[in-house]
């Protein structure tokens, strides 16, 4: 069989697209990945960071060196309670802020208000590969989409020639 209908350059071409269309990507992003909390950390902070420096300044005037530990593990608790949809929607409320800290823009109707459009522009869209999603083994699932460092979606790639659909829900 030919290397093109491989399922690793399936993933390649999928990834390579969506990094020429504004999507993160990098070969190694996969290290950056948090499993105990399921979330890309660094894309987290640097949302937060970019979009509501204020928040940061307070949450780091509040928890110190520990600033970024105690938003991660805030998040995790909340999508945990809430689920993803419900905390991208409304934010999280932490401790020393005086309004919910916003974890995604969506795009806004009108194009009326330039703070809005440029919190938009700043969302950090990442795929990431071969995703290793678990604290306990080394499964790995072939593609995790993240928007600001929150998974929003997972894809589980397979060949007509050597698997099924079957395979892929297994």
């Amino acid at each position: 069989m030919s290397d093109l209908h491989k399922e690793v350059n399936f993933e390649g071409e999928i990834c390579d697209h969506l990094a020429a269309n504004g999507w993160l990507y990098a070969a190694n992003d996969a290290a950056g990945y948090d499993r105990a909390r399921a979330l890309f950390s660094a894309d987290v902070l640097a949302w937060v960071q970019d979009t509501q420096p204020k928040a940061w300044e307070a949450l780091v005037k509040n928890h110190g060196a520990q600033a970024a530990d105690v938003l991660l593990d805030r998040l995790r608790d909340s999508l945990n309670q809430r689920g993803t949809l419900d905390v991208l929607r409304h934010g999280i409320e932490l401790l020393g802020l005086r309004q919910p800290l916003m974890l995604a823009q969506f795009k806004p109707a009108l194009a009326m208000n330039p703070d809005i459009l440029v919190k938009y522009a700043a969302n950090r869209l990442r795929v990431v590969r071969q995703l290793r999603y678990s604290l306990h083994n080394e499964n790995a699932l072939d593609l995790g989409l993240f928007l600001n460092g929150i998974p929003v979606a997972t894809s589980e790639l397979k060949t007509n020639f050597t698997q099924s659909v079957e395979d892929a829900i297994d």
